[in-house]
């Protein structure tokens, strides 16, 4: 048992060069080498040494966008989404550090939150409500078009979080789940075009407080992460745990150590990661107990495996993750 609880506190964050000051929210891992990351300005982010060099670039005639998400469709190829009211929400699609337009946010009171991929091809795009319901899109011709699904009734000033692009999560060919601000869980089975809907016990007492971050280890055991990102350090409402593939939500005995803005599962090692504003926590028993291990604000998490893992954060924070 003392192995197992040295275990987890031995993990931490070893901070990267970016080459850059952008507030960065998105990052994907391809692999152990190759790894994508987007922020303000139009900004994002390559390397392909595994974080010992980056190169920082931006989008042209992007300065002004917020890329709140990035997904890598292969070494070479990613997507990259813009958050803002109306065309100020955008996809953009790169190939050899080659960017082109692919879809404008087709709603003038629509704001994109989130993109996911099942595969190179097939991909989800989730935005805030309008006209009364959440806005989904997908594609099956790796972004190139994108088709408009419909989705349920949302709740009065319900919305979602462009935190750390994992509002919104996929598994397996066609299943995906999102969270939302009224600390619901929207899941479908069938990509996309047909929905069920569960409420948790997160926080949803304010503008600010909801669920920002959902991930699943398998079909049914699952976790939403949040709280209030006004009140960074409060444990109150910030977890939630499904073990039925998300149709029931129930409170954790343990909580990370304040508001969390991001999670993972990595498989090869069984274990979880949060991040948020007030630090990093780590949980080896599906997020019954958790363990902080790093005090640093980062924003979001990708891993490509237990070895291969990072972390992006404000001012141009990255970090690799040491089992």
């Amino acid at each position: 048992m003392v192995w197992i609880i040295g275990f987890v506190l031995a993990q931490s964050w070893i901070p990267q060069e970016s080459g850059t000051t952008a507030s960065l929210r998105g990052v994907s891992a391809v692999n152990a080498n190759v790894v994508w990351a987007s922020g303000t300005k139009g900004t994002y982010l390559r390397t392909t040494d595994g974080g010992a060099t980056w190169k920082a670039s931006s989008v042209p005639g992007a300065a002004d966008l917020d890329f709140r998400a990035i997904r890598a469709l292969d070494e070479k190829t990613a997507l990259v989404l813009s958050i803002g009211p109306g065309e100020k929400s955008r996809i953009y699609k790169g190939t050899n550090d080659q960017w082109r337009l692919v879809f404008t946010n087709p709603d003038p009171k629509g704001f994109f939150d989130a993109l996911a991929f099942w595969d190179a091809m097939h991909g989800i795009l989730l935005g805030d409500p309008v006209d009364g319901h959440f806005v989904v899109f997908t594609t099956v011709d790796a972004g190139e078009t994108w088709k408009r699904q419909k989705t349920p009734p949302a709740l009065a000033n319900e919305g979602a979080f462009a935190a750390s692009n994992t509002c919104l999560i996929v598994r397996g060919t066609r299943e995906v789940w999102f969270g939302t601000g009224g600390a619901r869980v929207f899941h479908s089975t069938d990509g996309g075009e047909t929905w069920i809907v569960a409420k948790t016990a997160m926080r949803n007492d304010g503008a600010s407080a909801g669920i920002f971050s959902l991930a699943f280890s398998d079909v049914r055991h699952g976790i939403a992460v949040g709280g209030d990102y006004n009140k960074t350090t409060e444990t109150t409402g910030n977890i939630a745990l499904t073990t039925d593939g998300g149709r029931t939500w129930s409170a954790s005995g343990g909580t990370p150590g304040g508001y969390r803005s991001a999670v993972a599962y990595i498989a090869d090692r069984k274990m979880w990661i949060a991040v948020g504003t007030s630090g990093s926590d780590s949980s080896i028993d599906d997020g019954r107990n958790w363990k902080t291990f790093d005090s640093g604000n980062y924003n979001a998490v990708s891993f490509a495996s237990g070895d291969a893992g990072w972390a992006v954060g404000p001012k141009g924070a990255i970090a690799r993750f040491k089992p």
